[in-house]
């Protein structure tokens, strides 16, 4: 798809009425709801065979409604190992080095609580967002820029539209229509929204599909936010694709996002899932009107299933005690030697394992 075509199919998506196609989605159960906090205990080891240096996310964020962080803890033969925040985001994690140790090696163990969330479960006055964290929420990051291609093709998508829902709703039903999920992307991808627009090739995982609404909803006025995270459990909806289906979680991190609704707050949004739904879920390649990708697709504008934990919202992150340049994000356990950082994907330069279990209350 190149430029012009990209603008097309924007201008095309603010015209398509969603409603007829989306009624007999109603047949499948996908219906998150606050229904009860569920515990789980998330543990990370990392043995890393060359480095000297780690940096362990947690997912320590507050989620109000939805996630509550619990107690933190760790073991192992580190020199140091000392829990920071990212000054600029708060993104929480565990710093660590073991300077000569022949067998490098730390557990880290967290407690936390989820809940479902859904637009349709909130009462009450949401107030107004603060003018700071609304300018936090509205600028560029290295890959997500808010102007040149990415404000033209987003203001191509809301024209016409008038509400901050009717453009955030827009936005979300052009990713899903536009954008494809790629199978060989490495990890969750990247997120380098203007490439993706410049080049046509709107495909990828989570940090890519996400961080294009996230992008495009920034640059017409709407603050949103990616949310890192990963899933801990099965998805009790059915869904194969939208859950981590055994208790080994090491290749389960998914990025999430939001929006800020005037009247509704941050509202939970994933088009990036949909379209796993689309790719994965059995029999694998399932067509735009299938029952389960309408049901996927209705659902995860405005609710998602509490069988994830979210580490953070953070971009551009200096990892503190590395010389090396900042991260696009902190979703994956992140090592250094004196070569400087290692592929957090490359199983064979930095070993580490996942696990979640849930605690029954």
């Amino acid at each position: 798809m190149n430029r012009r075509d990209i603008l097309k199919a924007g201008f095309a998506a603010t015209a398509a009425g969603l409603a007829p196609r989306l009624a007999s989605a109603n047949t499948i159960n996908f219906s998150p709801m606050p229904s009860g906090w569920r515990s789980f205990v998330v543990t990370t080891r990392v043995e890393p065979t060359f480095a000297n240096k780690a940096w362990i996310p947690l997912p320590t964020f507050e989620g109000a409604a939805w996630q509550k962080p619990g107690t933190v803890s760790w073991t192992g033969n580190a020199k140091v190992a000392e829990r920071l925040r990212d000054p600029k985001y708060g993104a929480e994690m565990l710093r660590v080095e073991w300077g000569s140790v022949s067998d490098p090696v730390i557990e880290v163990t967290i407690q936390v609580q989820t809940q479902d969330r859904s637009l349709k479960a909130r009462t009450g006055t949401v107030p107004p967002l603060g003018d700071e964290e609304r300018r936090f929420n509205l600028m560029a990051t290295a890959l997500l820029p808010v102007d040149g291609i990415v404000k033209e093709t987003a203001e191509g998508i809301v024209r016409g539209r008038t509400t901050d829902v009717e453009k955030a709703h827009a936005l979300y039903d052009w990713v899903v229509e536009n954008t494809f999920r790629n199978p060989k992307t490495p990890g969750c991808g990247v997120g380098d929204v203007s490439f993706m627009l410049k080049t046509g090739n709107l495909n990828g995982k989570c940090a890519d599909l996400n961080a294009l609404y996230v992008a495009m909803a920034r640059s017409v006025g709407l603050p949103a936010r990616d949310v890192y995270g990963i899933r801990v459990a099965p998805s009790k909806f059915g869904y194969k694709a939208l859950g981590a289906n055994s208790q080994t979680i090491t290749k389960a991190q998914h990025c999430r996002a939001e929006v800020w609704l005037s009247g509704h707050g941050w509202t939970p949004v994933d088009p990036a899932d949909v379209r796993k739904v689309v790719l994965e879920e059995p029999p694998n390649n399932l067509a735009m009107t299938d029952l389960k990708v309408l049901a996927a697709r209705k659902t995860l504008f405005g609710a998602w299933e509490g069988n994830w934990v979210a580490y953070n919202v953070a971009h551009d992150v200096k990892l503190p005690g590395s010389g090396e340049d900042a991260i696009p994000f902190l979703m994956y356990p992140q090592a250094e030697d004196k070569s400087g950082l290692v592929d957090p994907l490359d199983a064979d330069a930095f070993k580490y394992k996942i696990t979640a279990h849930e605690v029954m209350t």
